[in-house]
């Protein structure tokens, strides 16, 4: 199992860090965040989330950051910067992590369906996971149920979209970052707004669908035993029309065109403010747009735009009705 979690996570190319956590990013004019290391006990499994709350002691806006597949916890903090965020603006940042079969609690997945690995092989109920760390927010009163937010990266981004379908009375708005649904999801329990974020550059989820990896053969999936996921991706738009189709989204969008004629952005506005916004990002790949890559060897992100910022911006319009 150690050997094929290990392929699977090189296969992906996303962040697994094995160092040791990188100092939490401090703004000067925040005040002392409080960052405590929690878990939850559910399905028999302690799970492990990080809470780092900047919001000075009141019920605030929670963004719920979800690692990618073989990443953890204090891999999402420096990959989405979300905490630089949440020091400016004073809400909490949570970072849940997965489970994975290996020592150390460092290669993680979700159980997003038909991906990935660990997590669906052993079918993990993620959902009522994150539906109780939730719960233990609101109940605490450091949440603001209004304001329960979701994002996550490639498999933590497929997690975001199962969460959204799942969950749609406790998160009011979701940002999955170069993620993929699969084209049989079941229909939604209810509308929820969704900004979408993907790679024009991305070979690890590819753009025009298909296998998990794009059928590279440089050696990313030769002499993979078994793919993470068990089921081809949908071509990206796919995420934002499964939304636009839920939403009953009825107005034409708005299209915007880099100076090359490339497609890079999309707006849907919908009823109850069930918006729908999709970002296609230049010269990104498979990583966080103006966030960090998990490790050298990983695509690196442009700096040219901030994925966390513009969500940010989404998130503060679409507070739950």
């Amino acid at each position: 199992m150690m050997k094929r979690l290990a392929l699977v996570v090189a296969f992906l190319a996303l962040a697994a860090c094995t160092g040791s956590p990188s100092a939490t990013p401090q703004s000067p004019s925040s005040g002392a965040p409080k960052l405590t290391d929690e878990t939850l006990n559910h399905d028999g499994r302690a799970r492990r989330f990080l809470i780092h709350d900047y919001s000075g002691g009141k019920p605030a806006p929670v963004v719920i950051v979800l690692h990618g597949g073989g990443g953890h916890p204090e891999n999402a903090v420096d990959m989405s910067q979300f905490d630089v965020i949440a020091a400016r603006e004073h809400f909490i940042a949570v970072y849940p992590g997965g489970t994975g079969g290996t020592p150390g609690g460092r290669l993680l997945t979700w159980n997003a369906g038909h991906c990935c690995a660990y997590a669906r092989e052993n079918k993990i109920d993620d959902v009522g996971f994150i539906s109780a760390m939730i719960d233990q927010l609101v109940t605490s009163g450091r949440a603001d149920p209004k304001r329960v937010y979701v994002t996550g990266m490639s498999n933590g981004a497929m997690m975001t979209h199962v969460l959204a379908r799942e969950l749609p009375g406790k998160i009011a708005a979701i940002g999955p970052i170069v993620g993929a649904v699969f084209g049989d999801e079941p229909a939604a329990k209810g509308p929820i707004a969704a900004v979408i974020f993907v790679g024009q550059d991305d070979r690890t989820v590819p753009a025009a669908g298909g296998a998990i990896g794009g059928n590279r053969r440089d050696g990313v999936i030769a002499g993979l035993a078994r793919p993470p996921a068990d089921r081809d991706v949908t071509p990206d738009v796919a995420q934002a029309d499964y939304w636009v189709k839920t939403n009953g989204c009825t107005q034409s969008p708005v299209e915007s065109l880099d100076k090359a004629g490339k497609l890079v952005e999309i707006r849907w506005t919908c009823p109850g403010k069930a918006d729908v916004h999709f970002y296609r990002v230049a010269n990104n790949g498979h990583a966080w747009p103006g966030g960090k890559a998990g490790r050298a060897e990983a695509d690196q992100p442009t700096q040219a735009f901030s994925a966390s910022e513009t969500m940010w911006r989404f998130f503060k319009d679409h507070p739950k009705k």
